[in-house]
């Protein structure tokens, strides 16, 4: 491991670490906080303070039972996954400021799923700030504000 602060040691692995997933190699989940922490020679506090940051930043989730593994992969809900590729889309401006967004029944057909599971898609970017809805008009990307 790369010669770093003691107070930033969790942010070198913690960089690491996103770059690895980013390169697509914990499609199968992140190694145990026992194998990181032997692999950068810290405590398992400190790996464990890395994932946390991991986790806060949306980029793994905690898997009951499993482990840790990639957010938004194979494994996640269709919602999620519908979530995370509108997301995408807004965050690249594909989908810019004041985009209106696909009807559900559309969105629905694209990812052929349920309009339910289109709703909740959408209803969590409604939450998160991303989408508003407009009463009988639709649902628009909002400004970054």
């Amino acid at each position: 491991m790369p010669s770093a602060s003691p107070r930033g040691t969790y942010q070198v692995i913690s960089q690491v670490l996103r770059e690895r997933i980013a390169a697509g190699d914990y499609a199968d989940g992140l190694p145990s906080e026992a194998e990181i922490g032997q692999e950068f020679g810290v405590a398992r506090t400190t790996v464990r303070r890395a994932l946390r940051a991991l986790e806060e930043a949306g980029a793994i989730k905690a898997v009951a039972g499993v482990g840790r593994a990639v957010a938004g992969g194979a494994d996640a809900p269709p919602y999620e996954r519908i979530m995370n590729d509108l997301l995408g889309q807004i965050r690249s401006g594909e989908l810019p400021a004041g985009a209106r967004l696909p009807s559900e029944a559309a969105l629905a057909e694209t990812y052929s799923v349920a309009r339910g599971t289109v709703r909740r898609a959408v209803r969590e970017l409604e939450m998160s700030g991303h989408v508003e809805a407009r009463h009988g008009v639709g649902r628009f990307v909002r400004s970054a504000s």
